[in-house]
C-alpha cells in the first residue's frame, strides 16, 4: 500500500521509495529508507500535508508525494503459521511487520526496453514462460505484455514494452514507452541491445540515461558477436555507461541468471557500476539545459515523475507531445508567469545552438550522443571482427527473395501456398467442428422440449458460437504461417517488395499482408495491421479491410450467384465481385490519405534484420496466443450478437406459423418492412432487407436467412461452392422473380453485401485496435454508405441498359 493511505495514528514500515532522479534521493536523504517505521501523527486542517514520525524526529509530506512511498501498515494481518505469539508480546508482532515489509521489498518491477528485433520478447518469454511474440520486424510487440519470474529469492514482475528505436514522439510505441517509464515508474529497466548493431542500439541507452532511471544492459546475441570476432572491455563500457553491462543469449538462457543478479544488485543499490551519468552535449546545449531547469524544479508533481535535465533536453529537441505535458501539469500561477518564459528560454538557447553549430538543437543532441557512443566505444576497445559475416546468408538469400523479377513470383507464390494451405487443409478440421456442433444442437433438439429457451440454445447460441469456432482451423494455420515469415525475417522483405505498390493508395508497405488475410477473415487482419508502425497507415488499412472479401461471404455470393446466373458466368460473377472489392479499396485509401486522415506518413525505414531459424516452440507459441485472442475477444461479441438477432426472429412467436410466416411477422421482419423504402433505389424487398440486417451480426446468418425467407430451406448458408441440387436454385429463383428481384437487383444485392458493415466482431477488432468507438463506428457507418452508393448506381445503370 501506499504511505498515503495511512490513516491518522497508523504505523507502517517503508518497502521502497518510488519516483525519479533528485525527487527519489531527496526523500530517501530524509530517512524514508526501506525497513524504517513510519508512523502517521497529524494532518494538516485541510488534510494535505501530513506531519510524520520516522527515526524519532517529525516530518512534513504532501499526498502527492507519499504516494511514491510503498509500505506495509502495522494492521496487516498475521498468519497464525507464520508465527507462535503471545498476545502481550508486541515484540514477534513488529518482527511479522518487519518480514512483510522484507517479503514486499522482494517484488521487484522490470520493465524491457529495446529496439526492435534485439530480443527483448525472447528473454520475457525464456525468464518467465509467458506466451509472448517474437517477431522479426518492427511493430510486433504494439501492447505491453506483463508476467512473473522468480530467481534468488526475489519476484519480478516483468513488463515487455514495444520495440523501439529512439524516445521520441514520431510512433505510438515511442510514446508508449515514455509513458510507461514515467507514469509506472518501473524499480529497474532491463535494456536489451543486439550486441552486433552496438553503436546504433546504444542511442536507446543514452536516452534512458538522460532520463535517471536504475537499468541494467542485456547485450542479447552475444555468442554471435563472439562467433564474429567481436570484442568490447564490459567492465569499462559498464563503468562509462554508469551500468552493468551483462552478456546474454536468449536462444539458449546465456547469462540470464547473471542478468537478473545484476538487476538485484541495482534495486539493492549494491552494483559497482550503477552511478548517476550525465552525457555532455557541448557548453551552449548545457548552458540551455540548466537556464530551463530553474523553471522546471519548481514543480514538485514534475520532479517526482521526470528527470528535469531529461524534459529539458526533450524541449530543446522542440518535442511537442513533451510540450503539452508541461503546460497542463504546471501549475496554475507558472503556467501564467513563467511557462511563456520557459519556452522562450528554451528558443533563445536553440537559436544559440543554431549559431554556433550550424545545426538545430534536436540534431546537435543527436550528434553529441553518437559522439558519447562512439568515445565510449573506443575507449571500452571495441572491435568488429571478421570470422564471421553475420549477413553473408543473408545477402545470398536476398539475392533471390528480393530479385528486380524473381520476388514477385515468388512473393505471391508463398501467398499461394499459404491460402491454399489454410484453406485445403483447414477445411478438415473445419468440417470436423461444423459436424461436432451440429451434434450438440440435434441433441439438445431431441432432449429439450419446444420453446425460446431451447431455440435460444440451438439456434442462438450453438449457431453463434459454432459460426466462431468453425473458423479456429483456418486462423490458426494462417497465423503459423504469418509467425513463419516474421520469425525468420521474411515479412519484413515482403513490406520492402510491396511498398511502392501500397504507398501509391497512400498506405505502407506492411498494409499488404493485412489486405491479403481479409480475404480469409477481416477480424485477424484487422488485428495484424498492429504490425504497421505508423497509425495514419494503421488506420487506413483497417478502414479499407471490410472490402476485403472475407470467406463468410462466399456461400451468399455462391447462393445467388448459383440462383441467378447460369454455370458459364457463375465463375465471372465471384471473380468480379472480388475484383470490385479490390478497385474500391484502392480508392476509397486514396481519398482517405488524400482528404479524411491528412498528414505526412511515417518515412519507410524499416530495418531489414538478418534471416534467422525460427524456434519451433516461438511459433507454436504465437499461434496459439492469436487463436486464443480470436476467440476471447470475438467469440463473446458473435455470440451476443447471434442472440439478439434470433430474438428479433423468434419475437413474437407463433408455433402455428410457418417459418416464413414467422419472419415476416416477427421484429426483424417488421424492421425489414419498414426500411423497404430506403432500399428501392436497388430494387430489394423487404426479404432481402431483412437478410441485410441478420448480416450485421455475421455474414454466415444472411444465406440461411434468405433461403428460409423465401423457400423454408436454411442449407444455403452451409454451400461453399456450387451445389449439384439444381432445383433448390430454381426452387429459388422462381420464388424470387416472382417477387420482382431481377438478375440486375440480385447483381447489386451482391454489391451490397461485398461493401456494407463487416460485422459486429470485425467492428469491435477495429475498436480494439485504435482504443475508439469512433473510428469503429465511422467504418460501419461510411462502408454502408459507400454500398448503398455503389449498389444503387450497378441497378439504376443496369435496369437502362437491360
Amino acid at each position: 500500500m501506499k504511505l498515503s493511505e495511512l490513516k491518522t495514528g497508523e504505523k507502517g514500515v517503508i518497502v521502497k521509495v518510488q519516483g525519479h532522479g533528485g525527487f527519489r534521493k531527496r526523500i530517501i536523504e530524509m530517512g524514508f529508507v526501506k525497513g524504517k517505521e513510519v508512523e502517521v501523527l497529524l494532518n494538516a486542517p485541510l488534510q494535505d500535508p501530513v506531519k510524520y514520525k520516522l527515526m524519532g524526529y517529525e516530518v512534513s509530506l504532501r499526498h502527492q508525494e507519499a504516494d511514491n512511498i510503498e509500505v506495509v501498515s502495522a494492521e496487516t494481518p498475521m498468519e497464525a503459521t507464520t508465527f507462535s505469539i503471545n498476545p502481550d508480546d508486541h515484540r514477534h508482532e513488529d518482527d511479522y511487520i518487519h518480514h512483510e515489509a522484507m517479503k514486499e521489498r522482494r517484488i521487484i518491477n522490470v520493465a524491457l526496453v529495446g529496439n526492435p528485433n534485439c530480443g527483448k520478447t525472447s528473454l520475457f518469454n525464456f525468464a518467465s514462460g509467458a506466451h509472448g511474440h517474437v517477431g522479426n520486424y518492427s511493430g510486433v510487440t504494439v501492447d505491453a505484455t506483463e508476467a512473473h519470474a522468480s530467481m534468488f529469492g526475489y519476484e519480478f514482475n516483468l513488463t515487455d514494452l514495444p520495440g523501439t528505436y529512439s524516445l521520441s514522439c514520431y510512433s505510438p510505441e515511442e510514446l508508449y514507452v515514455r509513458e510507461h517509464l514515467t507514469e509506472k515508474m518501473p524499480d529497474v529497466v532491463i535494456n536489451v541491445i543486439d550486441s552486433s548493431n552496438l553503436e546504433r542500439n546504444l542511442y536507446l541507452t543514452t536516452q534512458l540515461v538522460d532520463m535517471n532511471i536504475r537499468m541494467v544492459c542485456a547485450l542479447n546475441m552475444y555468442d554471435e558477436f563472439e562467433r564474429r570476432g567481436d570484442h568490447v572491455n564490459l567492465d569499462t563500457l559498464s563503468t562509462l555507461f554508469g551500468m552493468p553491462m551483462i552478456p546474454t543469449s536468449f536462444k539458449n538462457g546465456m547469462g540470464v541468471k547473471e542478468l537478473f543478479k545484476a538487476v538485484i544488485q541495482v534495486y539493492e543499490g549494491a552494483s559497482k557500476f550503477s552511478r548517476h551519468l550525465h552525457i555532455n552535449y557541448g557548453h551552449e546545449i548545457e548552458d540551455g539545459i540548466t537556464r530551463i531547469q530553474k523553471y522546471l524544479k519548481a514543480d514538485e508533481h514534475i520532479t517526482q515523475h521526470y528527470s528535469t535535465r531529461y524534459l529539458a533536453l526533450k524541449l530543446l529537441e522542440h518535442d511537442s507531445q513533451v510540450l503539452d505535458y508541461l503546460g497542463k501539469h504546471m501549475s496554475s500561477e507558472q503556467r501564467m508567469k513563467d511557462f511563456q518564459t520557459l519556452t522562450n528560454e528554451r528558443d533563445k538557447a536553440s537559436a544559440r545552438v543554431k549559431e554556433e553549430t550550424g545545426d538545430d538543437s534536436e540534431t546537435a543532441i543527436m550528434d553529441a550522443k553518437y559522439g558519447f557512443i562512439q568515445g565510449a566505444l573506443k575507449e571500452a576497445e571495441f572491435k568488429t571482427g571478421t570470422k564471421k559475416d553475420t549477413y553473408k546468408t543473408t545477402h545470398l538469400i536476398d539475392r533471390v527473395l528480393s530479385h528486380k523479377y524473381l520476388g514477385f513470383p515468388i512473393f505471391f507464390l508463398l501467398l499461394y501456398i499459404m491460402f491454399e494451405t489454410t484453406f485445403t487443409l483447414g477445411q478438415y478440421p473445419m468440417d470436423w467442428i461444423e459436424e461436432g456442433v451440429a451434434w450438440l444442437g440435434e441433441k439438445l433438439t431431441e432432449t429439450m422440449p419446444d420453446g425460446p429457451l431451447k431455440a435460444m440454445l440451438v439456434d442462438g447460441v450453438i449457431g453463434g458460437v459454432g459460426s466462431v469456432i468453425v473458423f479456429l482451423p483456418q486462423i490458426l494455420i494462417l497465423y503459423f504461417f504469418i509467425s513463419l515469415m516474421e520469425d525468420s525475417g521474411y515479412m519484413a522483405r515482403a513490406a520492402f517488395i510491396m511498398d511502392k505498390l501500397m504507398h501509391k493508395m497512400g498506405l505502407h508497405g506492411k498494409s499488404f499482408i493485412p489486405l491479403i488475410m481479409g480475404f480469409g477473415c477481416n477480424v485477424p487482419a484487422v488485428m495484424a495491421t498492429r504490425t504497421i508502425e505508423s497509425r495514419r497507415s494503421r488506420i487506413i488499412t483497417m478502414m479499407i479491410l471490410p472490402f476485403m472479401s472475407c470467406s463468410a461471404r462466399l456461400p451468399i455470393y455462391i447462393m445467388i450467384a448459383g440462383t441467378f446466373f447460369s454455370l458459364q458466368y457463375r465463375s465471372w460473377v465471384l471473380l468480379s465481385l472480388y475484383a470490385i472489392g479490390i478497385l474500391v479499396a484502392v480508392i476509397v485509401s486514396k481519398l482517405m490519405a488524400t482528404l479524411v486522415i491528412k498528414g505526412e506518413d511515417t518515412p519507410f525505414v524499416m530495418e531489414l534484420p538478418p534471416y534467422r531459424w525460427p524456434t519451433a516452440k516461438a511459433i507454436w507459441r504465437h499461434t496459439w496466443e492469436k487463436g486464443k485472442e480470436y476467440l476471447k475477444k470475438m467469440g463473446g461479441i458473435i455470440l451476443v450478437a447471434s442472440i439478439i438477432v434470433w430474438a428479433l426472429g423468434y419475437f413474437p412467436h407463433n408455433d402455428e406459423l410457418s417459418s416464413e410466416q414467422q419472419q415476416e411477422q416477427s421484429y426483424i421482419g417488421r424492421m425489414g418492412k419498414s426500411i423497404e423504402p430506403i432500399f428501392t433505389p436497388q430494387g430489394f424487398n423487404w426479404k432481402l432487407d431483412v437478410s441485410l440486417l441478420a448480416g450485421v451480426g455475421a455474414k454466415e446468418i444472411v444465406a440461411s436467412t434468405i433461403g428460409v425467407l423465401y423457400s423454408g430451406d436454411d442449407s444455403f448458408g452451409d454451400d461453399d461452392s456450387f451445389s449439384d441440387d439444381t432445383e433448390k436454385y430454381t426452387r429459388l429463383r422462381q420464388q424470387m422473380i416472382k417477387e420482382g428481384i431481377t438478375p440486375v437487383a440480385a447483381y447489386a444485392y451482391l454489391i451490397f453485401i461485398l461493401l456494407y458493415f463487416p460485422c459486429i466482431a470485425t467492428i469491435a477488432a477495429i475498436k480494439n485496435e485504435t482504443s475508439s468507438w469512433r473510428w469503429a463506428l465511422f467504418a460501419a457507418l461510411y462502408t454502408t454508405a459507400v454500398a448503398w452508393i455503389a449498389s444503387a448506381l450497378v441497378y439504376q445503370i443496369g435496369s437502362l441498359m437491360a
